[in-house]
């Protein structure tokens, strides 16, 4: 007979991820599909949601053709403050997915913040007044795209992040849900309240009326249809949550204080606090999940160009991949002086400016590619370092040690020098899939199974190695590049 699995997908910005988690935590299978985000003006980002979709389903196919096993829940795990609006009927998107990248709504943002609205935005959904967040983009879709307004108003329209837009199709329409994380990171949820803001709907301009029903994070979202995907009919959805959200879950922290860092295409670093907490160094107040009317709350301070910067100058230096870019960084012992800041779609926290844009610092005529090269991976760490301090101020606490996940924690010389420039512990989990494992462990415990933590004796440390001197002359060069690239004219 079969044995039991959950399948763990996991949407990413640059790629769709699906495995088959056993109930013993052992990963049966996994399988992996690309994705493409498109620039179509400067400051603009966005994806096909149809292929967004089609990579799902794509993958799910791979996977669960690769093992005998017998899939007993469906768990989400979803790229975040990605924004979709589509048929309420026929489920066609009226527009490509404005990416969480994406910097149209600067003007609005702006607009609100001018007229006074920001600090009522924040006491309300924890979150700044930036584009980065969902609100904004549904209303310029729904003033951009012909005729979406009155649609939306006679309910034929709906909208949603990532997880909504799955979850609907994973159904067949059957399911129109989010969960309470990923609502939260929209800037339309109360976080005191848990649910949808009328204050917030009204100064955005967005219909409650067409936005998902919110639900606990391992509650049942519904169930596969048929003929949607290559699984049978039936199979329960039984957890979402946001990628940063899972990781965080993933890694078992439980206690206030306990902090990880994802490091993707952008980064997440995210920390436990009993309540909704008060940031006044830039970072989100956010729910991390919610079981049944337990409330889990966190602070959150969000890179928007982090791993990305790797690839970025991988493919400005003309170099075969993000490996090579390592290698070449190895073969000095420092940038030379060179500050790389990585404001490609502006600063995210603890900065929150949109218009900052991306410079490279401190080149001589002695300046290589190598010095460029190791700039950047420390133009990587050092944003993280920035919002982790930024963390410290903010809940009064040290963070005694980072737990790490994301694809870009495979590079052993990125977490060395977050290490060293932090001057923390940086601890790795043997799998970096903790997205996916961290949504597998919630569906799985709603379904009543034991999945282990992540972690224990598969865990890798590295501990700082750097001299004060080094470490303060680095830190002092990035900070005078980053006053640089946020000095507007």
């Amino acid at each position: 007979m079969s044995s039991p699995a959950i399948l763990a997908i996991d949407q990413g910005t640059t790629n769709t991820k699906a495995l088959l988690v056993s109930p013993d935590g052992t990963i049966l299978a996994r399988a992996s599909r690309p994705m493409t985000l498109t620039h179509p003006q400067p400051g603009w980002a966005e994806q096909s949601a149809d292929a967004i979709w089609d990579s799902v389903a794509d993958a799910i196919a791979d996977v669960v053709t690769q093992v005998d096993a017998r899939v007993v829940a469906v768990a989400i795990s979803n790229q975040r403050e990605t924004a979709v609006l589509w048929d309420a009927v026929t489920g066609r998107p009226l527009a490509p997915a404005i990416s969480w990248q994406c910097r149209r709504s600067y003007d609005r943002c702006a607009t609100l913040r001018k007229a006074g609205h920001e600090a009522a935005v924040i006491a309300l959904s924890g979150l700044n007044l930036d584009p980065l967040f969902p609100a904004a983009k549904l209303a310029w879709l729904l003033d951009s795209v012909p005729g979406a307004r009155e649609r939306a108003g006679s309910g034929e329209l709906q909208a949603g992040t990532i997880d909504s837009w799955l979850v609907w199709n994973l159904t067949g329409g059957g399911s129109h849900v989010t969960d309470t994380g990923n609502a939260a990171r929209t800037q339309l949820l109360d976080l005191h309240s848990a649910d949808w803001s009328v204050e917030l709907a009204e100064l955005f301009d967005v219909p409650i009326a067409m936005l998902p029903q919110v639900q606990p994070s391992d509650s049942h979202f519904g169930d596969t249809a048929a003929g949607r995907t290559i699984l049978p009919a039936g199979i329960p959805i039984h957890a979402v949550m946001g990628d940063s959200h899972a990781a965080l879950f993933g890694h078992g922290l439980s206690e206030p204080g306990a902090a990880k860092v994802t490091i993707g295409t952008g980064s997440s670093i995210m920390a436990l606090t009993d309540v909704p907490a008060t940031s006044h160094s830039g970072l989100s107040s956010t729910i991390a999940w919610r079981r049944g009317d337990e409330v889990t709350y966190a602070l959150e301070g969000n890179i928007t160009v982090s791993g990305q910067a790797a690839a970025f100058a991988t493919r400005l230096l003309g170099l075969a991949d993000e490996n090579a870019l390592t290698a070449l960084a190895q073969t000095v012992s420092d940038s030379g002086g060179v500050a790389f800041v990585p404001a490609l779609a502006g600063l995210g926290a603890p900065h929150w400016d949109s218009e900052a844009r991306g410079m490279i610092a401190g080149m001589t005529l002695g300046t290589g590619p190598a010095h460029i090269a190791r700039a950047t991976l420390e133009a990587i760490a050092m944003q993280i370092v920035d919002v982790s301090l930024a963390m410290e101020a903010d809940t009064n606490r040290v963070i005694p040690t980072v737990s790490v996940d994301g694809g870009a924690t495979r590079n052993a010389f990125l977490l060395q020098l977050l290490a060293d420039l932090l001057d923390r512990p940086v601890l790795r989990r043997a799998d970096p899939e903790l997205s996916a494992l961290g949504v597998a462990r919630m569906a799985a415990e709603a379904l009543g199974l034991a999945l282990p933590v992540s972690g224990g004796h598969d865990t890798e440390r590295f501990d700082p190695a750097m001299s004060v001197a080094d470490r303060e002359r680095v830190a002092a060069k990035w900070h005078r590049a980053v006053q640089r690239a946020t000095a507007h004219d």
